[in-house]
């Protein structure tokens, strides 16, 4: 379980992030909106212990402050947004990194043949298998968040940080990469955290969503009691949801 206590943080002495408590449990998957600047993403990196904050973090009762970095890692990951490439590693060996905090053998870094057939079971979820000898310096940018998510998922943590996920991914990547995550953390009893821009996919991801805005929670709950009309329109400054219906309609008229 993962409990954020009245935790602010920010940037050169100005908090992005304000008094901010929420809880979230072992399989249960949250996901956090809200306009650009909100936050969202500056949360997701104090959790992860990237950025210093005042509060508490706890991750299944004990203080985050309290934790080895090692601990840490093996409890929770977070996969960012695509960046730079500066290394010509291979797909598999980029995926295989994931498991560094699992092989045995610390000497030589040697993966054992399980840490293999894992690595392997994520590449085929994320269906990249076909190229996990390609340099991922040759990748397009939806291959590539793709081998960074399979990457986040051989770390096998307790709890997967997903910001933006599905930047740069076509539209049958994106549901396909939600419906995975949701079937990985039922199957595991694990925990998705979630910034999303796309609120559609939020919904469709978890049934719990957090709403932010100026650095504060604006609502937390189940998605039927938090996405009403007002707060959408409060929060983002437009009507959203009448432009969804707007979208609905024309799709409804269009036949095949």
């Amino acid at each position: 379980m993962l409990s954020v206590k009245n935790v602010s943080t920010g940037y050169d002495g100005v908090d992005v992030v304000k008094d901010i408590s929420f809880t979230v449990r072992d399989n249960e998957n949250l996901s956090i909106i809200g306009p650009n600047g909100c936050g969202k993403t500056t949360l997701l990196r104090a959790i992860a212990n990237i950025l210093a904050y005042r509060g508490e973090i706890e991750v299944d009762g004990k203080p985050l402050r309290e934790m080895r970095h090692r601990e840490i890692s093996l409890k929770i990951a977070m996969l960012s947004q695509l960046s730079g490439i500066y290394f010509q590693y291979s797909v598999y060996e980029t995926v295989m990194m994931g498991r560094y905090l699992h092989i045995k053998d610390k000497l030589f870094g040697l993966p054992s043949s399980e840490d293999k057939k894992y690595v392997r079971q994520c590449l085929a979820a994320v269906d990249l298998t076909d190229v996990s000898d390609k340099p991922i310096t040759e990748l397009s940018g939806g291959q590539l968040q793709r081998v960074f998510l399979a990457r986040t998922l051989a770390q096998s943590p307790d709890i997967i940080m997903l910001d933006e996920p599905t930047n740069h991914l076509d539209l049958k990547y994106q549901i396909e990469l939600i419906e995975y995550l949701k079937i990985w953390a039922q199957e595991n009893g694990r925990t998705i955290i979630g910034v999303m821009h796309d609120i559609n996919l939020a919904m469709k991801l978890s049934d719990n969503i957090l709403i932010m805005k100026n650095g504060c929670i604006a609502a937390n709950g189940k998605t039927n009691d938090v996405i009403t009309d007002s707060l959408l329109k409060d929060v983002y400054d437009i009507d959203v949801a009448g432009y969804m219906r707007q979208s609905l309609q024309r799709w409804q008229s269009i036949v095949e």
